[in-house]
């Protein structure tokens, strides 16, 4: 896009306000080398939903070309409204599609002076919105600050600040913020924060935290022998999640129906929690093998024969439990092949299970982000094993931007449909304020009904609350019980309390 205009000699030129949309389609030159003419009839399709939207906000398309469409408002309320409203409809229409064949815009919107040229709009205000659609993910829209501050108050919207981000030929930074929820539509994807700064402010953080990795040595030294005496805090935030849901299997992989009495073991403890760390289990007990847990999900296929099946099913589910027998086999490529089509006959066990295998890296090249498409595919159809494994990549910012309010949506979301770890895991999110407003009484009330629904660790951090006295009554009786309940399960960190307790 030229950033400077060309006009007759003796025309004026004419400048005006306006605020303008910028959108292109994510990785279209991928999508076309795979299959040019099913990605020209997606486009198409969606295009005239664009289009149709941009003239229901008032707005007019003044430039296109390939895959990018530019558009101009005379308000920034309705640019934004615009924008939200296409990614929605987008997306329900991308819904039908497999992951990998998606057509996902990426918008950016800024608020700046234009330059008339006929009927098309060019300079810097063009030229910004054009570069803040760049730092948008698939899906996801970024706006610039004067386009922030005109709807702050207009629109139910969130935000997450990018600060100021620098562009190419776009002299100076520009403050970008990404739109992360919208009322009534639902999350929008976004990148990860990224400030603006100069090399010599570079080399002082660096000389900076150089110095304070120095520094703590001796002091890590000093206060990992002291954590060793100390009791256990609070609400362990480290906590190992409980094993089964009421309703399905275990979360990692998606549940089986048809054995929800087969247990699971416990999730493994968050890194991220800023309470005392567990100790370390004895060996003589069951050690979290499986399970969703925040560093790296684990697939639990249902037992099944370790060889596939002696009549091949085609039915979707048939697909999934023969993918199940391939992967305990060690036939990766094969068992993603069948997740695949299981998932694309609508099992959300098969999309569930290939997010992992695109997880971990197994059968499949590793990619993360695709691993979060197939979790939401799953949790979108109502499985809790992708809402807890998204869910732990967006509190854990691995392979996504982190995103702990996120990643409480998706926990709560598990926690309804009676996933216990969902509980658990967003209790520890009210008792230490992270993603949510802390609140205690709350998180008494999320472990309560995860120890309801047989999850040992909501059983485990209920039981250092009642010790405590923080979010309930403190009542060492109804501690120890809880404990009992812990250690019976199988978690070390209730029976070790709970022998500290008798003493």
């Amino acid at each position: 896009m030229p950033d400077e205009l060309e006009r007759p000699s003796g025309q004026p030129l004419v400048r005006k306000l306006a605020t303008i949309l910028s959108a292109d389609v994510a990785e279209f030159s991928r999508l076309m080398g795979e299959d040019e003419e099913q990605t020209l009839r997606t486009f198409r399709g969606h295009k005239q939903i664009f289009e149709s939207l941009v003239t229901g906000h008032r707005g007019r398309i003044f430039n296109t070309a390939g895959d990018a469409i530019l558009a101009e408002f005379a308000s920034a309320v309705e640019a934004v409204r615009c924008a939200t409203d296409i990614q929605a409809a987008l997306r329900t229409r991308n819904d039908q599609l497999p992951p990998n064949r998606q057509v996902r815009f990426r918008i950016g919107i800024n608020l700046g002076d234009v330059m008339l040229h006929g009927e098309d709009l060019l300079g810097d205000g063009v030229n910004v919105a054009a570069r803040l659609q760049t730092a948008a993910e698939p899906g996801g829209i970024c706006i610039s600050g004067s386009v922030h501050d005109q709807i702050s108050n207009k629109l139910s919207l969130s935000f997450l600040s990018l600060g100021e981000m620098s562009f190419k030929n776009i002299q100076v930074p520009v403050r970008t913020f990404s739109i992360t929820h919208a009322q009534g539509l639902g999350d929008l994807p976004s990148p990860k924060p990224r400030r603006a700064g100069n090399r010599s402010a570079k080399w002082i953080a660096a000389g900076l935290l150089l110095l304070a990795v120095l520094a703590s040595g001796s002091y890590w030294a000093y206060t990992a022998r002291q954590r060793s005496k100390a009791q256990p805090s609070l609400v362990i935030a480290t906590a190992v999640q409980p094993e089964v849901t009421p309703r399905e299997a275990p979360p990692a992989s998606e549940p089986e129906a048809k054995k929800p009495e087969a247990k699971k073991k416990e999730e493994a403890p968050s890194p991220s929690n800023r309470t005392a760390p567990a100790a370390t289990p004895r060996p003589s007990r069951k050690e979290a093998a499986t399970g969703v847990h925040d560093g790296a999900p684990v697939p639990v296929p249902p037992a099944t024969p370790a060889s596939p099946p002696a009549t091949p099913s085609t039915s979707a589910e048939g697909l999934y439990d023969q993918g199940v027998s391939l992967f305990k086999g060690k036939q990766f490529s094969q068992a993603a092949e069948l997740y695949r089509k299981a998932c694309d006959g609508g099992e959300r066990k098969g999309c569930n299970n290939l997010g992992l295998m695109y997880y971990n890296g197994e059968g499949v090249a590793k990619d993360p982000n695709r691993a979060a498409d197939l979790y939401r595919r799953a949790c979108e159809a109502g499985g809790v094993g992708g809402c807890l494994n998204l869910a732990s990549m967006y509190l854990q910012g691995d392979g996504l931007p982190r995103d702990p309010n996120r990643a409480a949506n998706f926990y709560q979301r598990a926690c309804d449909a009676g996933a216990p770890p969902g509980c658990t895991r967003l209790g520890l999110m009210y008792s230490n304020g992270e993603g949510v407003a802390k609140d205690p009484n709350r998180a008494a009330d999320l472990f309560q009904h995860a120890c309801d629904g047989g999850g040992s660790g909501g059983c485990l951090n209920l039981a250092l609350m009642y010790k405590h006295g923080r979010g309930v009554p403190k009542d060492l009786s109804r501690a120890a019980d809880l404990f009992k309940r812990a250690c019976d399960a199988g978690l070390d960190k209730g029976c070790e309390n709970l022998d500290r307790l008798k003493k």
